[in-house]
């Protein structure tokens, strides 16, 4: 299917216009007013390209085009306008809302030159977003994978985190998703520096020694560290940097509004696990939360986390029958106590070559309760 074009403009006889002109080289839906434009976008979006006139009443077109800017990013913007009109449409061009302007009257050839110019740059920034997301996050997850098999408690607390993030991230619509899930993924990288036992004591609340406790407060920076000089990661290092912050300084940082948004996630989303490995129900978890000074909207964001989980179906299945994406309700540690996986982690390929070679070894126990997603809960074996 074809790029779409959005044209938006209060008079019918100037969009049944544009598509007579345009129809055959282009693919265009076309919607009377900001209004209409807007929830066409919601329903029938993403529009590659969204082109508007500029005097419409209401919503005018510079207005217009800076919610199109909020509610769909990638979207090319540009403005059709009269001379009179000429100023507001610099202005905005100026402030980042348009990628052209077109003066009354505009010409076929002219406007459909616009629109291909406009078309290329779509794509140009979408496959670089694309490339960008997909090689960064392939990267972070044979990195997370391999990383797991060193240090399981840490990274299946990661998995947990990661699973929060992504929900939050979800029902506040952010954009940029894989920014936070990446943060979230990252989260417990610095705790490679620190003896498992010592991870396992501070996730489960145990007492540790000063020193202990000194050396477990500085993970976050130890990954920040690690992550900050990576090209294009630096707000990811930050949001982890700050994960344990008491006050989130993002005057002295200067950090976008959405690299802090994603650090107060993170920050709840570490709180949240924290609670439910102690035992607190979701509800009451959640209120401790508010009353520990959260954000209310982020919390709120928590309340159908466990929504996801009602497509799984707990199973004590055999370890050599294990499969990709099933999640673990319990830890499995080799006969001689050492923790393999961490409660809460997700199988992978990785762990999952490691286990059954393993249970060959006869190293592992049998069986482990794990949460199956239900049409293959049919299939696993039970005892």
């Amino acid at each position: 299917m074809s790029d779409k074009i959005l044209f938006v403009d209060d008079e019918t006889a100037v969009l049944d216009a544009y598509k007579r002109t345009l129809r055959r080289d282009f693919e265009i839906e076309t919607a009377v007013g900001g209004e209409q434009g807007l929830a066409l976008i919601q329903s029938q979006g993403p529009f590659a390209v969204v082109v508007s006139d500029m005097r419409m009443p209401n919503m005018d077109g510079v207005q217009f085009l800076s919610r199109v800017r909020q509610a769909s990013p990638d979207s090319v913007r540009m403005v059709v306008t009269g001379y009179a009109d000429i100023q507001n449409a610099m202005d905005a061009v100026n402030q980042g809302y348009l990628f052209r302007f077109l003066a009354k009257p505009c010409d076929k050839e002219t406007l459909g030159k616009a629109l291909t110019a406009a078309l290329v740059q779509y794509r140009l920034v979408t496959a670089e977003k694309e490339l960008l997301e997909n090689t960064f996050m392939g990267c972070i997850k044979v990195l997370t994978d391999v990383l797991s098999l060193a240090n399981p408690a840490a990274f299946g607390r990661a998995t947990r985190i990661r699973g929060y993030v992504q929900h939050i991230v979800k029902v506040l619509g952010l954009e940029s998703p894989w920014r936070f899930e990446a943060a979230a993924m990252l989260s417990q990288l610095g705790c490679l520096t620190l003896d498992p036992d010592t991870i396992e004591a501070a996730y489960y609340g145990r007492k540790l020694s000063p020193e202990e406790q000194t050396k477990f407060n500085a993970h976050p920076t130890v990954a920040k560290d690690l992550l900050r000089n990576i090209p294009r990661l630096e707000p990811i290092a930050w949001m982890i940097g700050e994960q344990a912050s008491a006050k989130l300084r993002t005057e002295e940082k200067g950090m976008p509004e959405s690299v802090v948004t994603g650090a107060a996630i993170l920050q709840l989303a570490l709180a949240y696990d924290d609670l439910r490995i102690r035992g607190f129900p979701q509800l009451e978890a959640m209120a401790d939360l508010k009353r520990n000074g959260f954000k209310p909207q982020l919390v709120s964001a928590l309340k159908e986390l466990d929504t996801a989980a009602s497509a799984m179906e707990k199973k004590l299945v055999p370890i050599l029958e294990l499969r990709s994406g099933m999640i673990l309700e319990e830890e499995i540690r080799t006969h001689t106590g050492l923790l393999f996986v961490g409660k809460g982690q997700e199988i992978t390929y990785p762990i999952l070559i490691r286990l059954r070679s393993l249970r060959n070894k006869g190293a592992v126990p049998a069986h482990v309760l794990a949460l199956v997603p239900i049409e293959r809960a049919k299939v696993a074996g039970a005892g």
